[in-house]
């Protein structure tokens, strides 16, 4: 039905062609991971096979694939990220590609709490050490499910390396929008592990023409705060 929006889509191949493409995450296997994670914290899935297919023809690997999508579930949900997983499987096999990735886990029901509270220390340093200890005593439970759950059972998984892992965090997160203060402790993180400013720049200029520019702005205004 696009032959009756002419001039909308015309703008739209322009600018995704032309400042998107020169101010926006060069690596084509980055870009597309970036992509399929921010349109699934957006939910916006009739983009997503485009994206899937740019995917697999930048060279990512299935298992990439998966692991870029369960690296969003703690910042988006898990409903959002089951709806996309439903479109990429889909998407996949009409392709004619097998869309089960390989298992990644490495942690065990043991090690979970130990190994993702590792993680966390090894970005974020000991203002971890200090979140816990300042928790209330009734919020406690949810301290050890962001070290256990999000990091680790998703930070700690193979494949992709904490470099990436931490920018489709940042991705995430700047995509849903209202979440500034996580934003900016995500920007700072992405400094932490060695991902640059530019890097940065590139990734919510990726995002731009998805999540609009209120947010756009709002990110680029916590990359700049903890970059001062």
């Amino acid at each position: 039905m696009k032959e009756y929006d002419n001039s909308f889509y015309e703008i739209q191949k322009a600018f995704l062609e032309n400042e998107i493409a020169e101010y926006g995450l060069a690596d084509g296997k980055l870009r597309g991971m970036v992509g399929l994670v921010c349109l699934t914290a957006i939910q916006t899935l009739q983009e997503t096979p485009e994206k899937v297919q740019a995917c697999i023809a930048a060279g990512v690997s299935v298992t990439e694939i998966k692991e870029a999508m369960y690296q969003a579930a703690p910042y988006i949900g898990y409903p959002r990220v089951s709806a996309a997983l439903a479109v990429v499987n889909e998407t996949l096999c009409a392709l004619g590609i097998e869309p089960q990735g390989e298992d990644m886990s490495e942690t065990t029901a043991d090690t979970r709490f130990e190994k993702g509270l590792a993680v966390q220390i090894s970005i974020f340093g000991d203002q971890i050490r200090r979140m816990r200890e300042s928790a209330p005593a009734e919020t406690k439970h949810i301290q050890d499910c962001l070290s256990a759950n999000c990091f680790g059972d998703y930070y700690t998984r193979g494949y992709l390396d904490l470099k990436v892992r931490e920018l489709l965090t940042f991705t995430a997160i700047i995509s849903i929008g209202g979440c500034d203060p996580q934003a900016k402790a995500h920007a700072a993180g992405n400094l932490s592990v060695g991902n640059t400013k530019k890097l940065l720049i590139e990734t919510v200029t990726t995002c731009l023409p998805y999540i609009g520019y209120p947010r756009t702005l709002n990110a680029l205004t916590c990359i700049e705060e903890v970059c001062k």
